[in-house]
C-alpha cells in the first residue's frame, strides 16, 4: 500500500471525512497536525501552494483536498492510486 500523508487540524470536518474515506478503503493516514506544528503548515505550503486542509498526498503525489479525493473515488481512480497503478515513482 502507498504512505498517505495528510495535513490537518484538530476542527476540519473535511479532515475527518477524508480519514473515514481513506480508512474505509483499508489504508492508514499518516496525520499533519498543522494546528499543532505550526512548522508543518509552512512545509504543506511549500509542497502544495495551497492554505487550507486537508491536503492530501498519496506517496508523494498530491491529490489535494477532500473534494479531490472523493472525486477521485466517484471515478474509481482512488482504488488505482491506492492499489499502485499509478505506483510510485523508482
Amino acid at each position: 500500500m502507498p504512505e498517505i500523508t495528510m495535513y490537518s487540524t484538530g476542527t476540519c470536518p473535511y479532515c475527518v471525512q477524508a480519514q473515514v474515506l481513506l480508512v474505509r478503503k483499508g489504508v492508514e493516514v499518516n496525520k499533519v497536525m498543522i494546528d499543532q506544528l505550526p512548522q508543518e503548515f509552512e512545509q504543506m505550503l511549500a509542497r502544495t501552494g495551497r492554505r487550507t486542509v486537508p491536503q492530501i498526498f498519496i506517496d508523494d503525489l498530491h491529490v489535494g483536498g477532500f473534494s479531490d479525493l472523493y472525486q477521485l473515488e466517484q471515478t474509481g481512480q482512488l482504488d488505482q492510486l491506492l492499489h499502485g497503478v499509478a505506483g510510485k515513482s523508482s
